[in-house]
């Protein structure tokens, strides 16, 4: 015997040589503090000893590692049990991971979201770079986990010593399992404290139940006995994955076979829950498919799935996780997108959310006016609103998940076969409700004929008509997709600029967040000269007038959509319009007339590209910008600030004094460029920009026809100035090059007028001495 478990400690030692170590194994508080003191980014997976280390995330650590290549980052596992800096950590549910970097916590993240992961690590990798770089200051932040708990406690132990009479009877809560837990243990629940986690398992459909065929009848069984799928996969392991997802069976003797018939063929993992609170769902299943031994569940429990379905002690066909921490680990390593189910608090407010719809073409063509006043009427907002056409590529990508389903084909041949619909709906608990408002995806006029998708299907195809998240994290990614994260320029005229407060939090409460800034003023004198062309207009004055009243507000905002989303936020260029059209559009609540409209937003985006580098210069921004914190959004706007003083500091003016001429003209030509377009584009911006082409004064005139000419006038005005400028200095050259040259030949012709008279002299002076010395000789 003893010879047997030498062996197999010595397979298990010669598999660990095999891999290079990607973590160091922290233990003891001493190798904690030797690590935290090392350089560069140390993520750190916070663990207890009877659980282990997330396995499900060494796989991506290391894709990371070896993609970026970056000798600044490093990786580590801490026992949480035995490492005293980590104490607060015990007693934790959750996957942890810890970034540390020049001693103190630079991020945090709490669970097994792998997106959410990796891009804070990517993002404090580049941010200690910078710090290395000596360009900016290393921000220390707090874990709320621990500070809360850390609160918590103290507010806890100052209720004791002023109540020591009282007996403390809520010492212990309840968990999201119903089991009895420590006090700070709630703490796992949402920060807002409006949902709370709902018991969940992860069951596998193992490849030899796969192989027979007994997918079906298995879940037709999960179906009769209450159970809900939250999701599922098809998905054949790699013997690298089956040692990690088995990892605490490995001193077992048959783990290696185990391994190699879990990466035999495919398997089905599904994420299950049962009832309102899935407090039972996780004994529920286990008791289902019964004992782990086959022979074991064929005796004592023969109903159950394994006794059904099993053939050895590890081909049992099936597999349930063993505890809810276990459970957690498995969704994370099969579904690393996927967070903790929730359900809401009783009496609390059901959470805002996003949600993406699609109105497919046919339903698009012939239906659209309808769908989406039915989608009003079900309490949806829509947030965001974009009217394209997908390539038959994108339609692909796009549904890549049915690749392998026999309706993959058409459907990605309707889907680009022209333009539809992207909708952002915004409404409580929107993932839900538009799933309900559309009805099942098959079969919708037999089982739910008021549902959209019975209402507008259409009979020459199967494929249903709209679309809609299956999930938070779905609708986020599908709403990344369609609206990629993109930034416009905003302007705070004038006649707004006192109101600004208000604009800035309409803007945050509109999902926008503003990644850079600047104040400046316009010179009258500047704008006379800018205005020139139109002196005779009606209108000039008080043209000139508004937009020199005072400092006038520029802002890079950033958002999905933000470009199209800013111009539905501001509303009509009329303000009387807005009020009746948009009454919660900014120019409505803030705007007194055409002229005074209290806002500016750029027409398109190669617009507010071109605006941004005008008035801020040459600006970097993150692809994926999540919504960052108040303090991050400051800390952002000062740098951006700093740096755009720098680009452009001809657009800083201190009071309403001017620069330098050439100052004056480019913050002048940015300042007037606004409002290049009308609002919005189709009928009623069309019917604006008429009105404002008829209209015979600066009310009726529209500042945004007016300054998208005089943008233009000034633009053409600028390109002939440069072009006679140089032609003069052209001209000029020229005209000192043949001074220069005329110059030359006069030298040249006066030293050959002097060799000349010198030759001449020479020549005289010879004839007469000839004579002289004829007339001797004779």
């Amino acid at each position: 015997m003893g010879a047997e478990e030498d062996k197999k400690k010595k397979a298990k030692m010669a598999r660990r040589k095999q891999e290079v170590q990607l973590q160091q194994e922290i233990e003891t508080t001493e190798e904690w503090e030797e690590m935290i003191a090392k350089e560069g980014l140390w993520v750190v997976d916070v663990y207890q000893e009877w659980c282990g280390p997330c396995a499900a995330m060494v796989g991506n650590f290391r894709r990371l590692k070896n993609e970026l290549g970056d000798e600044l980052l490093h990786f580590a596992a801490a026992k949480a049990d035995t490492v005293d800096p980590l104490d607060k950590y015990r007693g934790r549910c959750e996957p942890c991971f810890l970034l540390f970097a020049g001693g103190v916590l630079v991020g945090f993240v709490h669970g097994a979201n792998s997106p959410v992961i990796l891009r804070t690590i990517t993002e404090q990798l580049a941010a200690e770079h910078k710090v290395m770089d000596g360009s900016v200051e290393r921000k220390e932040v707090k874990d709320p986990l621990i500070s809360n708990l850390e609160e918590r406690e103290k507010a806890r132990y100052d209720e004791e010593e002023n109540e020591k009479e009282e007996e403390e009877d809520d010492d212990n809560v309840l968990d999201y399992r119903g089991e009895r837990c420590n006090y700070g243990d709630t703490l796992t629940m949402s920060s807002q404290q409006e949902e709370e986690k709902k018991g969940f398992t992860v069951a596998l459909i193992k490849p030899d139940a796969v192989r027979d065929g007994k997918v079906e009848e298995i879940l037709q069984q999960m179906s009769e006995a209450g159970i809900e799928i939250l999701a599922q996969e098809e998905r054949q392991l790699s013997e690298e994955e089956a040692r990690d997802f088995y990892s605490h069976l490995q001193e077992e003797d048959y783990f290696e076979d185990l391994v190699k018939f879990m990466s035999s063929g495919p398997s089905f993992a599904l994420v299950l829950t049962k009832g309102k609170k899935g407090d039972t769902i996780l004994h529920d299943w286990r008791d289902m498919i019964g004992p782990t031994s086959v022979e074991e569940a064929k005796d004592q429990a023969p109903d159950s799935l394994r006794a059904k379905y099993g053939s050895d002690k590890y081909m049992n066909a099936l597999h349930g996780s063993d505890s809810p921490d276990r459970a957690a680990r498995e969704m994370a390593f099969f579904f690393p997108d996927m967070s903790t189910p929730t359900i809401p608090i009783p009496g609390s407010r059901p959470q805002l959310q996003r949600t993406l719809a699609l109105i497919r073409p046919d339903a698009f063509n012939k239906s659209r006016d309808e769908i989406m006043e039915k989608i009003k009427e079900a309490g949806f907002k829509v947030a965001l609103q974009k009217e394209m056409t997908l390539t038959k590529e994108q339609a692909a990508e796009f549904y890549k998940e049915h690749t392998d389903e026999p309706y993959f084909e058409e459907l990605i041949t309707r889907m680009s076969s022209g333009p539809l619909m992207a909708l952002g709906l915004a409404r409580d608990d929107a993932v839900t409700a538009w799933r309900d408002v559309l009805g099942p995806t098959t079969n919708a006029k037999e089982e739910a004929p008021d549902s959209l998708r019975a209402q507008f299907s259409i009979e020459e195809t199967s494929i249903n008509q709209l679309h809609g998240s299956d999930s938070k994290e779905t609708a986020e990614k599908e709403i990344q997709y369609f609206f990629p994260m993109e930034q416009t320029v905003a302007a705070i005229k004038p006649d707004g600029i006192s109101t600004k407060e208000e604009i800035i939090d309409k803007i945050h409460e509109a999902g926008f967040r503003i990644a850079a800034r600047k104040e400046t003023t316009i010179t009258k004198e500047i704008a006379e000269e800018f205005y020139a062309e139109h002196k005779d207009k009606e209108y000039y004055d008080d043209l000139v007038n508004h937009m020199t009243s005072g400092p006038t507000m520029f802002m890079v905002l950033s958002r999905e959509g933000a470009v199209s989303g800013w111009r539905q936020v501001i509303g009509p260029t009329n303000p009387e319009e807005a009020k009746t059209e948009a009454p919660e559009s900014l120019r409505a609540q803030f705007g007194q007339s055409i002229l005074q409209n209290a806002v500016h937003g750029s027409s398109d985006a190669s617009h507010a590209k071109n605006s941004i580098e005008k008035v801020f210069g040459q600006l970097e921004f993150n692809p994926d910008e999540s919504e960052p914190t108040k303090e991050q959004e400051e800390t952002a706007v000062e740098e951006t600030q700093a740096e755009a003083s720098d680009v452009a500091p001809e657009l800083r003016q201190e009071g309403t004094g001017g620069t330098e001429q050439k100052s004056e003209d480019r913050a002048a030509s940015v300042a007037k460029g606004e409002d290049k377009t009308n609002d919005n584009k189709g009928e009623d911006a069309k019917g604006e920009e008429a009105k404002e082409g008829d209209a015979k004064d600066g009310e009726s005139k529209g500042e945004d026809k007016a300054e998208e000419q005089k943008e233009e006038d000034a633009s053409k005005a600028t390109e002939e100035s440069e072009k006679k400028e140089e032609e003069t200095k052209d001209e000029t050259k020229k005209d000192e090059d043949t001074k220069e040259e005329d110059a030359k030949k006069d030298e040249e012709t006066k030293k050959d007028e002097e060799t000349k008279n010198d030759d001449e002299t020479k020549t005289e002076q010879k004839e007469e001495t000839k004579t002289e010395e004829q007339q001797a000789a004779s």
